[in-house]
């Protein structure tokens, strides 16, 4: 059985230099099941985060995000 590739949007309230965009992309491409965790130059207060949520819930990813210490919320769930 092949794994199942979904995607949830995360909004990230803070203004974060590209240093503190790279670490949480970095971070959360380190959960198992997380295949790409990316926020686009042209819209740097979302994270898109493509993922097997039979690995890991989209509430897990959220958890990581605020341990930057940003305050962040998922869209669209």
């Amino acid at each position: 059985m092949g794994s199942y590739c979904g995607d949830v949007l995360i909004h990230i309230d803070e203004n974060l230099d590209d240093q503190d965009i790279h670490d949480i992309e970095y971070d959360l491409s380190q959960i198992d099941g997380v295949y790409c965790a990316c926020v686009p130059e042209r819209a740097r207060h979302l994270m898109l985060v493509d993922y097997d949520p039979s690995d890991v819930e989209a509430s897990e990813l959220l958890r990581q995000v605020r341990r930057h210490g940003v305050h962040a919320e998922l869209i669209g769930l």
